[in-house]
């Protein structure tokens, strides 16, 4: 670090749902882990507020033993919540800035705490009743993960937009594809399997699904996709680790992403990159922001178009699918600085956040005055 810049003392606030980062599924809880442990790299102080489970280089305040949905007894979500946000309300004084992960439910709680803070949010928000609770805090800033995903709340005091990324070694690529195509993420109907598999059959091709089941879509499944699921051509493996994921990614000869809905950012579109492997993609929420339609993947509007382009995937350079990977969505965390020169701020992708650096900014600028 250069300039004014200076050790502070950062919260960052986690999901429970599952560890950091996580066992199986989990794109935030992965996303924060990276975030944490590379910011302790960087000579901060980083907390995490998370569950016992977790493995991380902060200091680690364990609100639950186990993340939520793997524990057993079943915990409930509600208490848990209200475990954490005291945790954090008793140590707000400790921190120089908090950053949230947890959608919304913390604004009561540090919008009176009087400590910089900032919330990044990793879902839709196009959701009833949002627009009324973000009136409430007019001056709580926040970070979008996609110029679309901040569409339904412009009105917002967004400090900007700080795509998701990964570190260069979390997924090696592989040039030499297997003949199958590839969904990973949750089986539910606005994630698209359903229009996954219809594309491998009309293909030809296998399909291999790696995902879980949600428990509020276990209808869908039952009745849309378990009887479509042969075990030959179209296979279910449940879900994958990290060392699972890159044989599943790598191997594939493109990864479906059939979405039906306001994708936020979709983790798993440059996890695939990553490996050198094409997506193919529906045109929805984050989609043309992330895919350079005819390089490192195809953008289709039906299920024809994504049959067609199935066909074309080997047209594509996956070693140019990396390089767009490590040029756009690649953070070489360790060489990462930042620059707080008056009102001027550069933004490296998720290492330091905006609110960080704006804090950071505002105090040098006092004790320069």
């Amino acid at each position: 670090m250069n300039g004014c810049a200076e050790t502070m003392r950062i919260a960052q606030i986690a999901p429970l749902a599952e560890s950091v980062p996580p066992k199986l599924y989990g794109g935030t809880e992965r996303v924060v882990s990276w975030l944490v442990d590379e910011l302790v790299g960087l000579g901060h102080e980083v907390t995490l507020f998370a569950s016992g489970d977790s493995r991380t280089r902060a200091k680690l305040v364990s609100i639950c033993p186990r993340a939520l949905r793997l524990a057993r007894p079943r915990v409930d979500v509600t208490a848990a919540q209200a475990a954490q946000l005291e945790a954090v309300a008793r140590r707000t004084s400790d921190f120089d800035v908090i950053h949230s992960h947890i959608d919304w439910i913390h604004l009561p709680i540090l919008h009176r705490a009087g400590v910089p803070f900032l919330t990044t949010f990793h879902g839709r928000l196009d959701l009833g009743g949002l627009r009324n609770v973000i009136d409430l805090f007019p001056e709580a800033p926040y970070v979008s993960i996609s110029e679309d995903q901040r569409r339904p709340l412009q009105g917002a005091r967004w400090l900007g937009t700080v795509y998701h990324s990964l570190p260069e070694a979390a997924l090696q690529p592989s040039y030499d594809a297997e003949n199958y195509l590839a969904f990973l993420g949750r089986l539910t109907h606005e994630k698209g399997p359903d229009v996954a598999i219809r594309i491998a059959k009309a293909t030809g091709m296998q399909l291999r699904i790696a995902a879980r089941v949600p428990r509020a879509s276990r209808g869908y499944f039952k009745e849309q996709l378990e009887p479509l699921i042969d075990g030959d051509q179209i296979q279910l493996i449940g879900e994958v680790d990290d060392r699972s994921k890159q044989g599943f990614l790598g191997g594939a000869a493109a990864l479906l992403f059939p979405i039906d809905w306001p994708e936020p950012f979709g983790l798993v579109m440059i996890e695939a990159m990553a490996c050198g492997t094409p997506v193919i993609a529906f045109r929805a929420g984050s989609v043309p922001a992330v895919i350079e339609d005819g390089v490192n993947g195809f953008i289709v509007d039906s299920e024809e178009e994504a049959i067609h382009a199935v066909k074309r995937v080997q047209s594509l350079d996956r070693r140019k699918i990396r390089q767009t990977f490590e040029e756009k969505f690649c953070v070489e965390w360790r060489k990462t600085i930042f620059n707080a020169t008056g009102n001027s701020l550069s933004v490296p992708r998720c290492v330091i956040t905006r609110a960080s650096m704006a804090f950071q900014s505002r105090r040098c600028q006092r004790r320069d005055n």
